[in-house]
């Protein structure tokens, strides 16, 4: 069960419930995959509004692996989005703002 004091987002995908947390871990590698500077250039780059499917799974990945899930980018990539894209984007916010605080409240 997601504890939202600690930064972790619920999230159902396909019938199964996932935790997304961005830990410094998690942070770390996904500013290596975005090909980020630091933390600021992260934010920034979410501020902008502008991601790529790309993107998305670089985000998403690096959150189940900081929630605890052992997936891979590609096994990421195959989650099915029965939902669609709202409840994903949305849990993304979640987690980015409980990592950045409000102040960057980005919306995938």
């Amino acid at each position: 069960m997601a504890n939202r004091r600690r930064g972790e987002i619920p999230l159902d995908l396909g019938g199964q419930r996932y935790t997304l947390c961005f830990t410094l871990g998690a942070l770390a590698e996904l500013e290596s995959a975005l090909g980020a500077r630091d933390l600021t250039g992260l934010a920034e780059r979410f501020a902008g509004g502008h991601l790529a499917t790309r993107d998305l799974i670089a985000l998403l990945g690096s959150a189940l692996r900081g929630g605890g899930h052992a997936l891979d980018d590609a096994a990421v990539a195959a989650l099915p989005l029965a939902g669609g894209l709202e409840p994903l984007t949305a849990a993304l916010g979640e987690a980015l703002t409980a990592a950045f605080g409000e102040a960057a409240s980005p919306n995938p």
